[in-house]
């Protein structure tokens, strides 16, 4: 039973995914179905409007590329570092020698 829900979500997932970018109302709507505040809602959707104009993107687009920003900055601030380190140590080793 475990392996059907498992590759009915899977599955799911498969078929489904280009329904996102069609289903703006789904999360207000939802607020609004699980706790009935209606002004949260607006608000929600309203920001995820202004992000859209603003960014040309959706929120989970946005807030993707964000993270990836950050994730390959960090990257290139070890590999640097790594590459410095790297170069002292040789030259540290040239000098003893000499």
């Amino acid at each position: 039973m475990k392996f059907l829900k498992i590759s009915f979500i899977f599955f799911s997932l498969i078929f489904l995914n280009g329904c996102l970018q069609t289903t703006a109302l789904l999360g207000p709507g939802m607020t609004v179905a699980t706790t009935g505040n209606i002004l949260q809602a607006g608000f929600q959707y309203g920001a995820n409007t202004a992000i859209k104009n603003e960014t040309g993107k959706d929120t989970l687009e946005h807030l993707q590329d964000a993270v990836e920003g950050q994730s390959k900055s960090h990257k290139f601030k070890i590999k640097f570092t790594d590459l410095v380190e790297k170069k002292f140590e040789l030259t540290r080793e040239k000098l003893k020698l000499n």
